[in-house]
């Protein structure tokens, strides 16, 4: 969530991981096949960017593993209730993305989630 979403501060990076947790819990589209936190984050296509930066290899702060636990707890933040994807435009956020919709904005990230009948298990 850190290497993903630091600049965002701390909700950016609680948004970051509901898309996380949401896509372990999917079961539909490109997520039929992850089922843990660590399958999410290395998936390929489509894990987190940041497992390709140095940056992501650092050490846990506390502050990140309380962060992290929220989620996973079952925390969930609007505009990432239901996102399964996010991303960082240069400029404003696309309606759709890869024929996902988009759910909002926080600061840098635009998120995108399925429908509903798409994707009930999120």
């Amino acid at each position: 969530m850190r290497a993903e979403a630091e600049g965002d501060g701390d909700l950016g990076m609680l948004l970051v991981g509901n898309v996380g947790v949401n896509r372990v819990r999917a079961d539909c589209l490109d997520f039929k096949n992850v089922r843990t936190i660590e399958d999410m984050v290395y998936q390929s296509p489509g894990g987190f960017e940041a497992v390709q930066k140095s940056y992501f290899y650092q050490r846990a702060r506390p502050q990140d593993m309380a962060l992290a636990r929220r989620v996973i707890n079952g925390e969930r933040f609007v505009p990432a209730d239901r996102a399964l994807w996010f991303f960082k435009p240069t400029g404003s956020c696309p309606a759709q993305w890869y024929g996902q919709w988009n759910t909002g904005r926080y600061k840098s990230h635009c998120f995108y989630a399925p429908t509903e009948g798409v994707c009930p298990g999120i």
